[in-house]
């Protein structure tokens, strides 16, 4: 399956209940302006996955093939049980937006994605393709097909999830991949 296609599908299933959802949810009450706040998270998004991204690269050139797959085979595993576990982080817009809203869309974003799981999911993923544009390109498309029906559906989109189930669904994805990438060696034995 393609890089795109699987960064894409990855990232919209895990981002469905995450933290930065619930930060476009809490922008979208505040600010009500979903175009600037929708641009936030693109341009915020771009940045941080292209960091995570290019990251996932230069790992693939700096170990060797069995490392890289155990490691990024293992990376999956651990997000997949990682989904599993919710977000219990207290997401609070900015009262005021000192400096728009579009410039404060694209810093909280920045900086909730450091460290997340779709930052670890685009770092796994481009080391696992070593295809940096169509993992950034597809992790970005993910996040915002999560995220924007948040900023335009507001505070009535969250409450009819079955998150739980969203969550199990991710974490199978996720599970799945990395055993795909752990077995991948073996499967020629059993064609």
């Amino acid at each position: 399956m393609s890089p795109f296609l699987v960064s894409t599908g990855v990232v919209a299933l895990s981002e469905i209940g995450d933290k930065t959802q619930l930060l476009a949810l809490v922008l979208a009450a505040r600010f009500r302006a979903p175009v600037p706040i929708i641009l936030g998270i693109l341009i915020a998004t771009v940045a941080n996955h292209a960091l995570a991204g290019a990251l996932g690269t230069w790992l693939t050139a700096l170990l060797g093939p069995q490392v890289l797959r155990w490691t990024v085979g293992a990376s999956f595993i651990g997000m997949g049980l990682w989904t599993l576990v919710p977000d219990k982080d207290d997401i609070d817009a900015p009262r005021q937006a000192r400096y728009g809203v579009f410039v404060t869309t694209v810093i909280a974003f920045f900086l909730a994605e450091m460290a997340d799981k779709t930052q670890f999911a685009t770092m796994a993923l481009a080391a696992r393709f070593n295809a940096l544009v169509p993992v950034v390109a597809g992790t970005t498309l993910g996040m915002m097909l999560a995220d924007v029906p948040a900023v335009l559906l507001g505070d009535r989109f969250a409450p009819r999830l079955p998150l739980s189930l969203v969550r199990a669904a991710s974490a199978v994805l996720f599970i799945a991949l990395g055993a795909l990438t752990l077995l991948r060696p073996y499967a020629a034995f059993w064609s």
